[in-house]
C-alpha cells in the first residue's frame, strides 16, 4: 500500500514540477512576464495530479491610512485534510487618473493573488511588472498629470508684468493659446506663452529705440 503524502511533500513535489512559462509581454519596457493567470493556468493540472486543490481569496484592510488588497492562496490536500495558506498584499492607489474605483482594486487584487501564489509556490517574479494596459494608463495620466501642473506664483507675476509692459490685450492673448485665464497657464503651455510675450516686448524696445533716435536727430 502506497503511503500517502502529507500536504508539505505534495507542496514540495508541485514547486518542482511547475513550469510557469512567462506569457505576457510589455512592450513598453520589452520584457516578458507572467500573470497570475499564467501560474493558476501551470499549476491547475499539477495540483490534480497531486489530488489537491488551489483556492484564491481577497481581503480588504486597512492599516494606518491606507487600504489594502489582502490575497491569500490556500494549497488544501484532499487525502489528508490538511491545508498550507500564503498571503500578501498590494496597496491601493488613492487615485490614478484613467481608471475608475474598481479597476483600481482590481489591479492591486492581481498583484496580491500573483504575489501569494509566488510565495506558496517558490516562483521568483524579481523583473515581473505591470501589463501594456495598466503601464500605458499609468504612464499617460503620470504625463497628464504632470502637464496639467500650474507654474509658480513668481513666474506668473513676470508674465502679467511682461503682459502689462508691452500692452498686450488680456483676452486676446488668452483666446489665441485657447485658454479660460491665468489659472489655466501650466507646465504644458508656459513656454509658448513666454516666447511670444518677450518677442513683442524685444521688438518694442527696438522700436523705442528708435523713436529716441529720431526724436534725438529732430532736436538737434
Amino acid at each position: 500500500m502506497n503511503e500517502k503524502k502529507n500536504i508539505y511533500s505534495k507542496l514540495s513535489s508541485i514547486q518542482n514540477e511547475l513550469k510557469a512559462p512567462k506569457g505576457q509581454k510589455n512592450t513598453f519596457g520589452k520584457y516578458n512576464y507572467r500573470s497570475c493567470e499564467d501560474i493558476l493556468e501551470a499549476v491547475k493540472p499539477i495540483c490534480k495530479k497531486h489530488n489537491s486543490v488551489l483556492m484564491l481569496s481577497d481581503e480588504l484592510v486597512n492599516i494606518g491610512e491606507r487600504y489594502y488588497i489582502k490575497a491569500s492562496a490556500i494549497l488544501s490536500d484532499l487525502d489528508m485534510d490538511e491545508r498550507i495558506i500564503n498571503t500578501a498584499y498590494a496597496r491601493e492607489s488613492e487615485t490614478k487618473k484613467g481608471m475608475d474605483e474598481s479597476q483600481i482594486t482590481g489591479t492591486a487584487s492581481s498583484y496580491a493573488r500573483k504575489y501569494a501564489l509566488n510565495g506558496l509556490f517558490n516562483i521568483d517574479d524579481t523583473k515581473d511588472a505591470d501589463t501594456d494596459e495598466y503601464t500605458k494608463k499609468t504612464k499617460e495620466s503620470d504625463k497628464k498629470e504632470l502637464m496639467e501642473t500650474p507654474i509658480s506664483a513668481g513666474r506668473l507675476d513676470t508674465i502679467k508684468e511682461i503682459i502689462k509692459d508691452t500692452g498686450t490685450d488680456e483676452k486676446e492673448l488668452f483666446k489665441y493659446f485657447k485658454i479660460k485665464g491665468y489659472e489655466n497657464i501650466n507646465i504644458s503651455n508656459v513656454s509658448k506663452i513666454e516666447e511670444a510675450l518677450l518677442k513683442k516686448r524685444n521688438n518694442k524696445v527696438d522700436m523705442d529705440k528708435l523713436n529716441k533716435i529720431l526724436g534725438d536727430e529732430n532736436n538737434e
